[in-house]
């Protein structure tokens, strides 16, 4: 009988220190993953901010009469292609991360190209417009490599909770996956060939 009540309180321990194990991990995984997911949010804000001046920098750089209407056009269907793209910051996969980039960095390129023609165009040049938008511009690019390392920052301490033992066990039974890291385009290490060649 007293072997029996033993069992039964040591079985009743195993099962409270179990349940509590579960508890905390389920809990600070959510509270890890809720960060990630508000991080990934600011990541999409900064790049709408982008997008939002794009708009206002497209309008400025119209009204340039003789301005190439290829480069504007460039610009205006990377912009458009860039905001079609969204992603569930619950469920990020590296695919959908590879998409997103592809996307802003075909923007990234246009804009690029944009301000480099524009160096063509003195009064254009000297529009205070124009000069304050390029210094938003150049602003917002910043906050956007700041948003995605903030958010690649966030991700780890997640990726590391669920991914080590014992932890892992219950991240499988739970349905906790792994989130992706923000990766650079493919080639971003190489300087980028900015040709001046105005004939």
């Amino acid at each position: 009988m007293k072997k029996g009540l033993i069992a039964l309180i040591v079985l009743g321990v195993i099962a409270i220190a179990l349940y509590g194990w579960g508890v905390s991990f389920n809990n600070t995984a959510i509270k890890l993953k809720e960060a990630s997911t508000k991080t990934w949010a600011n990541v999409e804000s900064a790049y709408q901010r982008r997008n939002d001046l794009i708009g206002n920098l497209v309008k400025t750089v119209q009204g340039a009469a003789d301005f190439e209407r290829g480069t504007l056009k460039d610009v205006i269907d990377a912009r458009s292609k860039a905001t079609s793209i969204s992603i569930d910051p619950s469920n990020i996969t590296p695919e959908q991360l590879a998409e997103f980039n592809k996307v802003q960095g075909g923007l990234s390129g246009a804009l690029k190209s944009l301000l480099v023609t524009v160096e063509r165009y003195p009064d254009l040049k000297a529009n205070k417009n124009f000069l304050e938008l390029q210094s938003q511009l150049e602003g917002t690019e910043n906050r956007i490599n700041v948003a995605r390392d903030r958010f690649n920052a966030s991700v780890e301490p997640y990726n590391l909770h669920v991914k080590t033992f014992p932890n892992s066990i219950l991240a499988d039974l739970f349905n906790f996956e792994e989130l992706s890291y923000f990766q650079s385009e493919a080639g971003a290490e190489k300087a980028p060939d900015t040709s001046f060649d105005f004939k």
